[in-house]
């Protein structure tokens, strides 16, 4: 099929997720054909360096022939396997049990999901089981961040606060609540650590008191926020919450959907801090966006909680056809080899190069803020660095932005709130940090003539 045939195709068939119908009809498909390391081979032969890994996903980068070879080998001997009536893969169970060896604490019980969002609706529906199996089925409300999210199944959305997920959708739904994000950058006070996280902490409080304690079952957040603006909070932000959540009784669970596998640093953000978490969920870099999977950790006490409460004979009622999909699960392995052979110590390497190049982008007259976690960046625009105001939505930034850093070979997201988020591969060089740096200043550098 030739490329406007499949511009037209795209256009009267494939639904995109999270975009304007409108605007994409207008604009048409940005078609990729082939990826190599860092760098992705659009269908005119373009190549891109892509400061995004696909989307927060592709850690090790593109074209590993390992991983290929795992997958090519699984799906020769068994291409499925059902997880329903007792059975089980060879891989499945392989990856569960050197996932759980990884984990901080005690999550040691592994439920396997199709991706990010269906691990985050999984989570929910394992809450809500425990809660009756302990005897306190009236703990059902949820609290999050505002600028938080965790995906758009219809629970998950709610939990999410970003508005775009929100429209003419009826959610959030009645048991889901948000306290302020601990955002250094717009914060009203004096920015300091100790501040943000004293305000978080009362912020919890005080929603667990208007809601009534016997009544909140958990409390979810990012370690770091990734699509509401990478929002980076101050370090022994994320303890304080897990102390709070003992101290109150209710669930703390960690959303490593995006920060998991490396992409702060650890192989999970929460080893920053020493925090365990009593579920976490991950997806993305746990195949490297190889192929669609998932997972939720728990911890030891509230499986067996659920297990030693549940009649006999009786099903846990939560499952999914494609859960512990044997090939994604030897992908999986796959790609836990490499994190393990070296991938997470290239990664805080050029986290390290990454963050030394973007301090220097601090003084650009149009960034008013940069922040960094390992392989994790936002670089927040602004049109006066004085007030932090930002650009008129008008000029419809992010949209320029995009349009730029592709016409300029990088890939990277531009947020719709005048936010680039970078996520480039663990796998990247120093040169190629360069590059992806170097090409950004000049995408910025663009916008003085319309923002300056």
């Amino acid at each position: 099929m030739n490329v406007e045939a499949l511009l037209r195709t795209d256009r009267d068939h494939l639904i995109h997720p999270v975009s304007s119908w409108r605007d994409h009809e207008a604009a048409g498909a940005r078609i990729l054909r082939s990826g190599k390391g860092a760098w992705v081979t659009d269908i005119h032969g373009r190549e891109l360096l892509d400061g995004f890994s696909g989307l927060w996903c592709v850690n090790v980068g593109y074209g590993c022939q390992s991983v290929v070879d795992a997958a090519a080998e699984q799906m020769a001997r068994l291409p499925y396997a059902t997880g329903y009536f007792g059975f089980a893969s060879e891989a499945a169970i392989e990856l569960a049990g050197r996932l759980a060896a990884r984990t901080p604490g005690d999550l040691n019980r592994v439920f396997f999901s199709q991706g990010g969002s269906d691990a985050v609706d999984s989570a929910l529906r394992f809450i809500r089981f425990y809660q009756h199996a302990r005897g306190t089925p009236q703990k059902r409300h949820v609290i999050g961040l505002s600028r938080g999210y965790h995906g758009s199944t219809y629970t998950g959305a709610g939990l999410t606060a970003l508005a775009a997920f929100h429209r003419d959708a009826d959610v959030p739904l009645a048991w889901q609540h948000h306290i302020p994000s601990p955002y250094p950058y717009r914060h009203a006070g004096d920015g300091q650590a100790a501040t943000i996280i004293a305000e978080s902490v009362a912020a919890l409080r005080r929603k667990v008191d208007e809601l009534g304690a016997d009544q909140v079952a958990a409390f979810f957040c990012e370690p770091v926020q990734g699509s509401g603006g990478v929002i980076v909070p101050p370090r022994g932000w994320l303890a304080a919450m897990r102390r709070t959540c003992a101290e109150l009784d209710i669930l703390f669970v960690a959303d490593e959907v995006i920060t998991g596998f490396g992409r702060t640093g650890p192989l999970f953000a929460c080893e920053a801090e020493q925090v365990v978490p009593d579920m976490m969920t991950v997806a993305k870099g746990l195949t490297s966006g190889y192929a669609p999977m998932g997972a939720v950790f728990m911890s030891d006490a509230i499986y067996a909680t659920i297990r030693d409460n549940t009649p006999a004979g009786i099903p846990v009622g939560h499952g999914m056809t494609y859960s512990a999909h044997p090939v994604s699960a030897a992908i999986g392995l796959a790609v836990l080899d490499l994190y393990e052979g070296g991938m997470l110590d290239n990664g805080l390497r050029a986290g390290a190069h990454l963050a030394t190049r973007l301090a220097a982008l601090s003084d650009h007259p149009l960034v008013g803020d940069v922040r960094i976690s390992g392989m994790l960046a936002g670089i927040e625009l602004v049109s006066d660095k004085a007030t932090k105001r930002k650009p008129e939505p008008d000029l419809q930034v992010a949209a320029r932005l995009s349009k730029a850093g592709y016409e300029a070979g990088i890939l990277f997201r531009a947020f719709g709130d005048d936010i680039i988020g970078l996520a480039p591969p663990l796998c990247c060089t120093i040169e190629e940090i360069d590059v992806l740096c170097d090409r950004l200043h000049r995408v910025i550098d663009g916008l003085l003539p319309l923002i300056g």
